[in-house]
């Protein structure tokens, strides 16, 4: 008879290991299924990729009560080489490097951002590229919820980001994570195919589930700050200082509202102004809560009409020619067979409205009392109600563009503008403390 070692119980030793090894036991091999991350660009797979495998190493790691300065300078790498499991949507060699691990997790806790929607939202299904509207032509993704960005960045941003980001979380754990500068994420470097390609990932200032009918770029200056004929001629074009003053406009937003906006805008200037940061903007993106209505009644109108075209015609259609409609975004959506036309007005990029008016008269009742959709606050952290019940509007609001020091490149071309537009005008380019000035005075104007 065998002994079983009281230390190791699941070792059997002497003549019973012999009876135990006579016994030969099949047991079938179940594999780990692997995540496929597809998507039409190789940086785009190994993005995802790489912010699936560090959220879900950082999420086995204690976050310290408080950051080290070294922690400022940590970073992970992996690498990987014959990457064949997935071959098909990933390079076969890649690496994937992420700057400060510790500080951008505990950045997104300080903006309530869940690491696991975090990772959700960028890995579930491919990010969407868009076209920037700025001189730098920066390339841009938007996460396929809408609720993140992804920014393409030089090397020399990295550097200054790595420059002030000690200083960044300072300001964003003074503020309880309740500020209008760029709410970063995450900071990354991918190398696909020996190429070098520097990533950061923000919070989108506009809403995730709402369609925006207009967009403003707003800096306090009125030279050569008008949009362009070619952005004017898109779906959505970001229009500019003078276009708003063009167009009269006033953020009616209320006295409490007003103070608590400028309130974190003074605060958020006065740092930008402390680390010679200038160049930056207030996006204003603005739905309008009539005009979503009335787009609403009028999508439904159409889906009628053509149910009542297909269901008289004899043109040997059956329901599955309704299952396609078009949401008020000019989205097309595909419906389930079960799930009638009349339903997709409620459903934008499948995700349900909020509020939907089922008819002209619901629809004028809802102009009329200045109904707008329900915010969420947890996601939509930028949005401000206009207080304004005759033109029912809901305002994103929050700062962009803020890794622009006022170094020598920018000092030659202040000098080259003032000689150029003279001393008095209002060039952007102007010294930090001067530009915060002029920018905190012109939205005080523009706020009500």
């Amino acid at each position: 008879s065998g002994v079983v070692s009281a230390r190791y119980p699941g070792i059997v030793t002497s003549e019973k290991r012999v009876m135990a090894s006579s016994k030969v036991k099949h047991i079938k091999t179940v594999h780990q299924k692997k995540r496929v991350f597809r998507a039409s660009e190789p940086i785009l797979s190994v993005l995802m990729w790489g912010i699936n495998h560090t959220v879900d190493e950082l999420m086995h790691i204690i976050i310290p009560p408080f950051l080290m300065p070294d922690d400022f300078r940590a970073f992970s790498k992996t690498r990987k080489e014959n990457h064949v499991y997935n071959k098909e949507n990933l390079p076969g060699h890649f690496k994937f490097k992420e700057y400060c691990p510790l500080v951008f997790r505990d950045l997104r806790e300080k903006f309530r951002v869940d690491d696991t929607d975090y990772m959700q939202s960028l890995t579930q299904s491919q990010p969407v590229g868009f076209c920037s509207s700025g001189r730098s032509g920066a390339k841009f993704y938007l996460s396929y919820d809408k609720r993140f960005v992804i920014k393409l960045i030089s090397s020399e941003e990295v550097a200054l980001m790595h420059q002030l980001l000690q200083q960044y979380h300072e300001h964003v754990v003074e503020m309880g994570g309740d500020t209008l500068l760029p709410h970063y994420l995450g900071l990354y470097r991918l190398t696909v195919s020996g190429v070098e390609h520097y990533v950061v990932t923000m919070r989108n200032v506009l809403p995730s589930r709402l369609q925006i009918h207009k967009k403003y770029d707003l800096k306090g200056s009125t030279v050569a700050r008008s949009a362009s004929e070619k952005e004017k001629a898109k779906d959505l074009p970001t229009f500019k200082d003078n276009d708003f003053i063009g167009d009269a406009l006033k953020i009616h937003v209320g006295e409490e509202a007003k103070r608590q906006l400028m309130q974190k805008l003074e605060k958020d200037t006065a740092f930008l102004t402390r680390l010679k940061l200038m160049d930056y903007s207030l996006l204003l993106g603005i739905h309008d809560c009539a005009q979503a209505q009335m787009d609403d009644f009028d999508d439904e109108e159409d889906e009628e009409g053509s149910e009542e075209e297909t269901g008289s015609g004899d043109d040997g259609l059956g329901p599955e020619a309704n299952a396609g409609a078009v949401t008020g975004t000019g989205e097309a959506i595909t419906l389930p067979a079960e799930q009638t036309t009349a339903d997709a007005a409620a459903t934008v990029s499948g995700y349900p409205r909020p509020h939907i008016a089922l008819n002209a008269k619901a629809a004028a009742a809802a102009i009329e009392q200045g109904m707008c959709p329900v915010v969420d606050k947890s996601i939509d952290v930028f949005a401000v109600l206009s207080n304004d019940d005759s033109a029912p509007l809901i305002y994103f609001c929050a700062l962009i563009d803020m890794l622009t020091q006022y170094g020598a490149r920018k000092r030659a071309a202040h000098a080259a503008k003032t000689m150029k537009h003279g001393s008095n005008a209002e060039i952007s380019t102007v010294k930090p403390e001067q530009y915060a000035r002029r920018f905190l005075d012109f939205i005080a104007r523009i706020v009500e």
